[in-house]
């Protein structure tokens, strides 16, 4: 494995891809069509984004759920 692959996978698990999305990468890699693996990508990133957001809300939810509490303990 080259060096150039090696980090992109590295930097693509650091970035909290799939495994899954790793090894495809790794093909789009050996087939050498660098168009296919920036299309790839940007839809790992999309996918990365997403799961952001759902966490995003999650942490929105535990907000709102604390400052419920504490107003209930004001009173």
């Amino acid at each position: 494995m080259s060096e150039q692959t090696e980090s992109l996978l590295t930097g693509m698990a650091d970035a909290g891809c799939k495994a899954e999305e790793i090894e495809k990468a790794g093909r789009i890699l050996q087939t050498g069509s660098l168009s296919e693996l920036t299309k790839f990508l940007k839809q790992c990133r999309c996918g990365l984004l997403d799961r952001m957001h759902e966490s995003q809300q999650r942490v929105d939810l535990m907000d709102y759920l604390i400052r419920k509490t504490e107003k209930q303990s004001i009173k």
